[in-house]
């Protein structure tokens, strides 16, 4: 699926003590942390699989592919379902915490540097009121190589 700027609806999460935004169209469920069956021999930032309503779902961990600091999960820490080009991914982020709207004239370029997260991984950042959202363009963040990985993974 395609990501251009009209999306106007985006799943907020956070991380790190910033927010973050994914479009709604490629987010499939919001799940509560689970039982994760490590896989040997995969990336780092690769936490292993979930059985999730009798599916196999690979669970990465934003933290990790951020290169942030890896924390212990709690209560608010989630796993957001989400379908990269053509296979479902979990993502662990710290926690999510909303629907909002975003239109297309509230979204700037992405600067140089936003936080630690590399600016390849970014659509744009949106301001609403007081919040500055950063928008994540989910298909930069694992690349085709990862992304093949993960579907042996999941196959």
């Amino acid at each position: 699926m395609p990501e251009n700027l009209q999306d106007d609806k985006f799943i907020v999460f956070q991380l790190n003590h910033e927010e973050y935004g994914i479009p709604v169209q490629q987010v499939g469920s919001i799940e509560r942390m689970q039982h994760i069956t490590r896989v040997p021999r995969t990336y780092n930032f690769m936490k292993g699989v979930i059985n999730l309503r009798g599916v196999v779902t690979p669970i990465i961990d934003l933290r990790t592919r951020f290169g942030l600091e890896e924390l212990p999960y709690t209560d608010s820490t989630r796993m957001i379902i989400v379908r990269i080009e053509d296979i479902e991914i979990g993502i662990i982020v710290d926690a999510a915490n909303d629907v909002i709207d975003i239109s297309e004239d509230m979204i700037e370029p992405a600067p140089e540097v936003v936080g630690t997260v590399d600016v390849e991984y970014i659509r744009g950042v949106a301001k609403q009121g007081n919040r500055l959202l950063v928008l994540l363009n989910l298909s930069k963040v694992l690349t085709v190589k990862e992304l093949n990985n993960l579907k042996a993974v999941e196959g």
